[in-house]
């Protein structure tokens, strides 16, 4: 019975890890043909303490690229979720020890997207970031399909809770503040902090196959917009990042 236990615990981590691994080796040899912007951390270091960088030019999705169903558009300098679930990333590099910034709205009282954090490699489907970074969410009523107060907005999606409520429904504007600082990451909404976390702090239990799978991320990931389902329109008008002073 013991040893049962053991390889019940031992092959679900092997699998993992195996299937990082073929993550990371078929992204490298499609990346290094393709062209990507400078890298973040590189424009960071050229910046003031002070300082953000854009990373959505109002513009085009110059930088970016999706993958999963659905799509971002840009209609009038301004972000759209088009269908899902799939996700929007950024591919100038790896985020760590920043602020992300991202002002947002919904397009009715309530809709449903998120911003990906500390995503282990570069994704080549939309599953993957749900599963091994963090979603801060976008969802300001979570207990309409039939979720708690830890899949809130704000939130990373089903590890944490809220501090405060501080988010305002479409189609007013949100200014939502993500600071990753090594293994701590928290939250500050409307100028409210929502929600800090430390890599280690105990967490629930999954309650759903769709949550994702609990264990430590890197202090380093790629970051992205979550494009939900149709029947969730988000619009994101500014993305920008600032290092820690």
């Amino acid at each position: 019975m013991r040893k049962t236990r053991i390889l019940r615990t031992i092959i679900p981590l092997w699998c993992t890890l195996c299937l990082l691994l073929v993550y990371s080796c078929n992204d490298k040899s499609k990346t290094e043909s393709r062209a990507e912007p400078a890298s973040v951390d590189t424009l960071l270091m050229s910046l003031p303490d002070t300082g953000w960088i854009p990373l959505f030019n109002g513009q085009d999705l110059t930088g970016w690229k999706h993958v999963g169903p659905g799509s971002m558009v840009v209609e009038d300098g301004i972000l759209r979720t088009q269908g899902g679930m799939g996700l929007l990333y950024w591919t100038g590099g790896k985020l760590g020890n920043c602020i992300i910034r991202v002002v947002f709205r919904m397009r009715d009282e309530n809709d449903n997207a998120g911003v990906f954090i500390r995503i282990p490699i570069v994704p080549r489907e939309e599953w993957m970031p749900v599963h091994y970074g963090y979603e801060v969410q976008i969802d300001n009523h979570p207990e309409l399909s039939d979720e708690d107060e830890y899949h809130s907005t704000g939130m990373l999606y089903s590890f944490t809770k809220p501090l405060a409520v501080a988010w305002k429904p479409g189609p007013e504007w949100n200014t939502m503040e993500i600071t990753i600082d090594g293994p701590h990451t928290s939250t500050v909404l409307n100028g409210v902090k929502v929600m800090e976390y430390t890599e280690g702090d105990p967490v629930p239990e999954r309650k759903f196959d769709f949550e994702p799978y609990r264990g430590p991320r890197p202090a380093a990931g790629y970051f992205g917009l979550q494009n939900h389902s149709d029947n969730d329109i988000v619009f994101f008008k500014e993305v920008a990042v600032r290092k820690l002073k």
